[in-house]
Parts: structure tokens; C-alpha cells; sequence
């Protein structure tokens, strides 16, 4: 029988998770591994505040495991893996960086630390000949982690996209399905607690950005920093134009889309129309689903619990068991740095198509002139509906193009006469 003792570094939500599911697998890891897993000290801010808030979730974690002071964990000899569940960049990236250096082995779910400081972090690792394991850190419960750095090490991926936020794809499945508007759906999450109080990480398509950096990294080899992630939230999503959408065969997801053609790369979260039969498309609820298409695995998706103490927990645990039982430890394959892998060309003028909403004057030759901006970018419109208005009221005009490069698209619509013809939104469409 192996002995492992666990740090904490925090135990809240995930971290009390990871407590009951490794008190619960005790004796199945005895039986099955031959290692005896055991806490043995947690980090919290102050020792009685942590007491009453485990007392509360019904979490009996005994005074004597609890410390404020992190180097009573680092420096303690006898822990050899630590298990980071503090959230946020700082101090969460130092003290992992610390258990590092102090040769433990760690695990993590912060995608927000491990994207900002992965190229530190991974170093440091290498130096000690330690590992660092962040399974749960894209996907919860998902093993894309694994598959990407494992599984498929040998192809040659050139596409990985999905929805790889819980929060979001919760409101706009509730929009969608329920025609009600952004603001109120939100409310309703934050009510259930399935989005925070202050939700701009999830809604602005933060988190998705850390994550993506994280996940085409490890698809394409190289590098690809958090800042290369072009990223639009989901607040200016209406329930008209998800109303707009479904007549036309889309469902709107927000997606993180990374794709590479030689070393071109594209990295971007945004909204994005999908075909209704489309795998992703009915994806719903807090649900994460990953797909990758690569050179000889082809087409596959990976779909679970992206969020969640228990299932992310099992995540975890899943690391801790393979850190405990690792004699040799599997490291990127790529020159892990500070800044974008030199040898990638990041662009911002992908191949898109486009849903586009205008409000249009009711009068003749406006859409002929608004046909002949989209025709000078060389544009071409797949399909379009037009709404009857009120009189005297503009015109609702929804077209969607075929493809055509960003940036040619974005020139049409400034090619347009703000006095006869002003752009609601634009979100762009994926097959």
C-alpha cells in the first residue's frame, strides 16, 4: 500500500466535493490502486469562518487539517501532491508555483491561473520533474484535457469548437426555448445560482477565452495565449433575434472556436448560429460539449457536466489517482511560453457567415443600395427575410451571407447609410 497525503489549497465549493468523493472512494482505491489517500492540511482564510461554512454544507472537515498559513502546506514534506481550489489568477498561481517549486505534484480546475501563467508554472514543474494536472480546468467532468494531451498527441487537429460555458448556454437555452429576453433569464440563473452576482466573466465570454487558450494550445502544439482569443459575450443577444434565427434553421449557442490552416490560426469566443441538426445545436441547458476534428480521428465530440462541485470533483479526483500512480510524468508537447508560438499567424479575417439584422427605412431602392454595399466587398447574400413595420417605422431586414472574409463583411456593413439603414446586430454562423 502506497501512503498519499493531500494539501488543500482552499475548500470551498470544489474543494469540499473532492473531500466527500475521496472519503467516499477510500476503500475502492485501497482495492483497486493500493494507495491510501489522505488530506492532511487546507489553507483557508480564516479558520473559524471555514468551520461555520463547512458545518453548514454538512462538510465535517476537523479543525486540527485547517491552517492560514500556505507554507505549513509547501514545506511540509510529507504532502506530495497539492490541490488548488482557491480561483482567480493571484495568489492562486503563486502558491501552485511555490508547491512546485517545493516538489509536489499539483492539480488544479483554475483555467484563469493555469491560462495567464501556464508557461510559468509548466517550467517550474519540468525543473522539479513534478507534474501539473488541470483536467478539470476546460469541460469539468469532460476528459478533453486528456484526449487532446494523450489520445490524440499524434494527429494533426486543425479544428476544436464548442460550448465550454455552463452559465451561458443555460440562458440562451432558456431564451430560445421560452422567448424570454436576456436580462430576465439572467435573473432567473442568478437566483438558482447558476450564475454569480456579478456574471461578466461568464457573459462576456471570459472564462470560454481562458478556456480555448488552454484547448488549442494543447490541439495545435504551440502556444496560444489568452490575449490571441478575439471574444464577444452574450448581452447584446435579444430574444428577436434568436426568434429570428429559428425560423431561419439556427440555434444560437456561444461557442469557442479555434481552427488552424498551416499556421494560421484562429482563436475566437463570440455567439454563433449553428444548424438546427447540428451535434452542438442541441446542447442544452448548463451541458458542455467539445467537438475536434483532426487528420485521422476525423470528427468526435465529447458532451458532460461542464460545471458543478461533484462533477468536477470527480475530475480532480481522477488527476490525484494518476499523480499518485505516476512514475513518469507527461508534459505538452509544445515549447510552452509567455508569448504566442512564434511560428503561428494569428489572423482576425476568418472565413465566416454572417446573420445580420438591419432596420431599414421603408422606402424604394434601400435594399437595392444596401445589396450593392454587401456586392462592392464582394459579399453575397444566401438568404434574407423582411418584417412588415408599423407605418412610419423602419423595417426590420435579416439576411443571412454566404461566406466571405470578417473584415469584408465588416466593411459592407460601414458601407451602409446610417440615415437609411442602421446595423442591430451581427452574429456570425457556423455549418
Amino acid at each position: 500500500m502506497k501512503q498519499v497525503n493531500l494539501g488543500f489549497l482552499g475548500c470551498g465549493n470544489i474543494g469540499g466535493g473532492v473531500y466527500r468523493l475521496l472519503q467516499e472512494m477510500q476503500e475502492e482505491l485501497l482495492r483497486r490502486d493500493s494507495i491510501k489517500v489522505s488530506v492532511t492540511r487546507i489553507l483557508v482564510k480564516d479558520i473559524d469562518e471555514a468551520l461555520q461554512i463547512n458545518a453548514a454544507k454538512g462538510l465535517d472537515v476537523p479543525r486540527a487539517l485547517l491552517t492560514e498559513h500556505v507554507e505549513d502546506i509547501t514545506s511540509d514534506p510529507t504532502i506530495s501532491i497539492v490541490c488548488e481550489f482557491m480561483g482567480g489568477e493571484q495568489p492562486a498561481a503563486s502558491f501552485m508555483e511555490q508547491a512546485l517549486a517545493a516538489g509536489k505534484h499539483v492539480v488544479t480546475a483554475n483555467k484563469v491561473a493555469l491560462a495567464l501563467n501556464w508557461a510559468r508554472l509548466q517550467r517550474t514543474a519540468e525543473e522539479q520533474h513534478v507534474g501539473l494536472w488541470y483536467e478539470a480546468s476546460v469541460g469539468g467532468v469532460i476528459p478533453i484535457i486528456r484526449v487532446l494531451n494523450v489520445n490524440l498527441e499524434s494527429d494533426q487537429i486543425d479544428r476544436v469548437f464548442g460550448i465550454i460555458n455552463g452559465t451561458t448556454n443555460y440562458i440562451l437555452t432558456r431564451m430560445a426555448s421560452e422567448g424570454k429576453d436576456y436580462a430576465e433569464v439572467l435573473a432567473d440563473a442568478q437566483r438558482l445560482g447558476l450564475a454569480e452576482p456579478n456574471p461578466a466573466t461568464d457573459v462576456e465570454g471570459m472564462d470560454a477565452a481562458y478556456k480555448l487558450s488552454i484547448l488549442a494550445s494543447l490541439a495545435f502544439h504551440g502556444r496560444v495565449t489568452y490575449d490571441k482569443v478575439y471574444r464577444e459575450g452574450i448581452t447584446a443577444i435579444s430574444a428577436a433575434d434568436i426568434a429570428f434565427g429559428k425560423e431561419m434553421g439556427y440555434t444560437l449557442k456561444l461557442l469557442g472556436i479555434a481552427k488552424k490552416q498551416g499556421n494560421t490560426v484562429e482563436t475566437r469566443v463570440h455567439p454563433t448560429f449553428l444548424p438546427k441538426d447540428h451535434p452542438l445545436a442541441n446542447v442544452d441547458g448548463s451541458l458542455n460539449a467539445i467537438f475536434v476534428h483532426g487528420k485521422y480521428c476525423r470528427d468526435m465530440m465529447l458532451q458532460g457536466r461542464g460545471a458543478g462541485d461533484m462533477p468536477t470533483a470527480s475530475a480532480i479526483c481522477g488527476d490525484i489517482v494518476e499523480a499518485a500512480l505516476s512514475d513518469k510524468v507527461h508534459y505538452p508537447t509544445f515549447d510552452n511560453t509567455d508569448t504566442p508560438a512564434p511560428d503561428f499567424v494569428f489572423t482576425d479575417d476568418w472565413i465566416t457567415r454572417a446573420y445580420i439584422r438591419l432596420s431599414a427605412v421603408d422606402a424604394p431602392g434601400v435594399l437595392a443600395r444596401v445589396s450593392e454595399s454587401f456586392a462592392a466587398e464582394q459579399v453575397s447574400i444566401a438568404s434574407m427575410i423582411q418584417k412588415e413595420a408599423e407605418e412610419g417605422a423602419r423595417v426590420p431586414m435579416i439576411m443571412i451571407t454566404h461566406p466571405a472574409p470578417e473584415q469584408a463583411i465588416r466593411r459592407a456593413l460601414a458601407r451602409l447609410a446610417e440615415d437609411e439603414c442602421t446595423v442591430e446586430q451581427m452574429i456570425r454562423v457556423e455549418d
